[in-house]
């Protein structure tokens, strides 16, 4: 049995400025527009709060997996000094702490890391396998994006969807379907 696709049909204008786009950003909350999505080709300043975005906690993960590195290292490097393989040699103390923060410190560094990369994926729902439509390829270069679905959107929506973006200053206005 095949399955049905829904398709999404998008208007989207394209900016070359990230100002121009913040701008844009602002002008479509003030005027209480359902704004899809926005794609930019860096991060732009300032942007999250005007689409009402809360702040990300990922650093709450990395703390998280830091500190499980550091307890893994440290606990397992007193283990295996103190009780699976005691060996006292040239007058080193038998718990020798100082020695074991290179690796701890190694260890935190990588659990850190490899959590927030696993973590941002998996929150973000980029797993393996994953597609996402790409409505102009430009956008990943200099282009800066404010995208609208209008899927349910009357005649006169789309006007207005238009003229906002003849307003704002888009280069580009385009529509296309995605699955």
């Amino acid at each position: 049995m095949a399955h049905a696709h829904t398709t999404t049909d998008i208007i989207y204008g394209l900016y070359t400025d990230e100002t121009d786009l913040l701008h844009a950003v602002k002008q479509a909350g003030d005027a209480h527009m359902d704004i899809w999505n926005v794609y930019t080709p860096f991060p732009v300043h300032g942007l999250d709060p005007l689409l009402g975005l809360s702040e990300s906690r990922l650093h709450i993960a990395g703390f998280i997996f830091g500190s499980l590195g550091l307890l893994t290292a440290f606990l397992g490097m007193s283990w295996i000094f103190t009780r699976d393989w005691p060996v006292i040699f040239g007058g080193k103390p038998y718990w020798p702490v100082p020695s074991f923060i290179p690796i701890t410190f190694e260890l935190t560094v990588l659990f850190a890391a490899i959590g927030m990369v696993v973590t941002f994926y998996t929150v973000s729902g980029m797993g393996p396998g994953t597609m996402y439509p790409i409505l102009d390829p430009r956008i990943t270069d200099d282009k800066f994006c404010i995208a609208f679905d209008k899927t349910s959107m009357t005649g006169s929506d789309v006007d207005a969807i238009n003229n906002f973006f003849e307003n704002t200053g888009a280069a580009e206005i385009h529509s296309k379907e995605i699955a």
